[in-house]
């Protein structure tokens, strides 16, 4: 698996290596490293979009919860839902409405206004769907590779069978 060493050799850029060149074998070890990598990215989408759709909850929570309408309780205090996980949620009763504490990694909270607390979500949502959409671009890249890894290892397939069955016939004669 030598890569070459100028972009002369064959207009490849340098560092490419010439599927051409490789075995069967270095193809196929190759084409499994790709699906290894495209499975963690494809793992790694998954949990950035999850990680967006709970920063918009949370969003939307602020919404509904503390800036929307509520209901006052008999101690006058505001009665609320407090999201545990997506679909349970408990009773609570909100002390103050003009701060909200938010979960900024870690274990670590800190206090903010409802105000400020839909814009760090809303701002952790925007780099999410960046750094969503730089991972998309290297899936697709990888997915190429991929394709080309899988139609080189066709062609050298075919050509060491059809060189085998040459020199069987020729042998055989």
């Amino acid at each position: 698996m030598a890569p070459q060493d100028s972009p002369a050799e064959g207009g490849a850029p340098p560092g490419a290596v010439n599927l051409g060149s490789l075995s069967s074998q270095q193809l196929r070890a190759l084409q499994s490293r790709i699906s290894s990598e495209l499975e963690h990215l494809t793992s790694s989408h998954a949990k950035l979009r999850a990680a967006q759709s709970k920063f918009r909850d949370c969003v939307r929570s602020i919404n509904e919860g503390v800036v929307g309408s509520s209901k006052k309780g008999t101690d006058g205090r505001d009665d609320i839902l407090v999201p545990l996980t997506s679909s349970l949620y408990v009773k609570g009763k909100m002390a103050d409405r003009e701060k909200v504490l938010v979960d900024v990694g870690t274990g670590f909270y800190v206090e903010k206004t409802p105000a400020k607390a839909i814009a760090f979500y809303d701002d952790k949502v925007k780099v999410l769907e960046a750094n969503l959409t730089e991972l998309e671009k290297i899936v697709q890249t990888k997915s190429q590779q991929q394709r080309l890894f899988e139609e080189a290892l066709r062609v050298k397939l075919l050509s060491e069978g059809t060189q085998s069955s040459a020199a069987a016939t020729a042998g055989g004669g």
